[in-house]
């Protein structure tokens, strides 16, 4: 786990509020998702 991933209680939270059904493409792995989004925000992912 990096420094910047939510912890699994953090997980477990936002996970409830998430949608279980799919439609279309087969979901990827909403979690990994997440902790990608919330390190653009951290990070601000500046251009070289």
């Amino acid at each position: 786990m990096a420094r910047s991933d939510m912890s699994d209680l953090e997980w477990e939270f936002i996970k409830a509020v998430l949608p279980n059904k799919t439609r279309g493409k087969k979901r990827v792995d909403d979690r990994r998702v997440i902790n990608g989004i919330f390190y653009v925000l951290r990070t601000g992912i500046p251009w070289a």
